[in-house]
């Protein structure tokens, strides 16, 4: 006969997954099974109980009273697996595995691809399985190994390498600044500001710049996409220096200063600091952007 509390351990990420998205549909995305096996999990753990752990209606699932009690406790148990493969994780000693790396797709493309390039190349057997967002993926809760994250200060319980501050500059493309510049009025009257979605805070930084009459026109998150619209013209932001060496369509506006932004760190878990293959690629990485930053 099959044991109870192993059929319950194979259940449990199913109720976590429909506890926190709401949905069947939202929860089989987010742990990354299909939507019949969801469905079948919970369905079977309620049965095992014998009691209703999700109230269904057409806005979704919902906890009942049985499904608040036992959320702690699975959160609790889900934390103590984590925490398990994590220590034997950090026994390995082997230049070979996956490591799984966040960061955003700002820097991802002209900055860190290459590094990953040269990397891969000296260490075959390491696999990267890269995600590129711009949420902070947790770490602690096991959503990725290592992470590159720009931030004024880190508070999660990880291990946090501090690299150096981001270097920021006001840049336009030359024709912006040879043509849009040239019929400005007073105070950057007629420039157009490529912000991101902080409005308060680029509305803030824009009144104590050269330009306090821009016209706050588009609001663009990433800041690759910041940069190629201002490549061809379409306005000025404030970019990372580093961009300089992979955007050469780039200029830095006349009559502006370099200003100093968020830290760049690199992030990893308590229990693989000591993983060989993690070591090299913290190591490596680090080396190749302290690089990038003297150039």
């Amino acid at each position: 006969m099959r044991n109870m509390r192993t059929f319950d351990w194979e259940q449990l990420p199913h109720f976590l997954a429909v506890a926190r998205a709401g949905s069947l549909r939202a929860a089989a995305q987010l742990s990354g099974a299909n939507y019949g096996t969801v469905n079948r999990g919970i369905q079977a753990l309620e049965a095992s109980y014998g009691a209703r752990l999700f109230h269904r209606s057409k806005r979704g699932f919902s906890l009942t009273e049985v499904g608040e009690a036992l959320l702690p406790l699975a959160e609790e148990a889900e934390q103590k697996i984590i925490a398990a493969r994590k220590r034997v994780e950090g026994l390995d000693r082997s230049e070979v595995g996956k490591i799984r790396f966040s960061l955003t797709p700002t820097i991802a493309y002209d900055l860190i691809a290459p590094i990953l390039a040269t990397f891969s190349a000296r260490y075959p057997e390491i696999d990267i399985e890269v995600r590129l967002t711009s949420e902070v993926e947790s770490i602690t809760n096991d959503e990725t190994d290592v992470s590159l994250r720009a931030a004024r200060d880190v508070t999660d319980d990880v291990v946090a390498r501090k690299l150096f501050p981001l270097k920021l500059a006001t840049y336009a493309s030359q024709n912006y600044i040879d043509t849009v510049f040239a019929r400005a009025g007073a105070g950057g009257e007629g420039l157009t500001w490529i912000g991101s979605p902080d409005n308060d805070g680029i509305k803030a930084f824009l009144a104590q710049s050269a330009f306090p009459k821009a016209t706050l026109r588009h609001v663009v998150a990433d800041g690759y996409m910041r940069a190629r619209l201002v490549s061809l013209g379409t306005g000025l932001s404030h970019l990372p220096v580093l961009f300089e060496q992979t955007h050469p369509d780039l200029r830095r506006v006349p009559g502006t200063e370099v200003f100093s932004g968020p830290s760049l760190w690199i992030l990893l878990h308590s229990d693989l600091r000591k993983t060989v293959r993690v070591r090299r690629f913290v190591d490596f990485l680090a080396a190749e952007l302290l690089k990038l930053n003297k150039a």
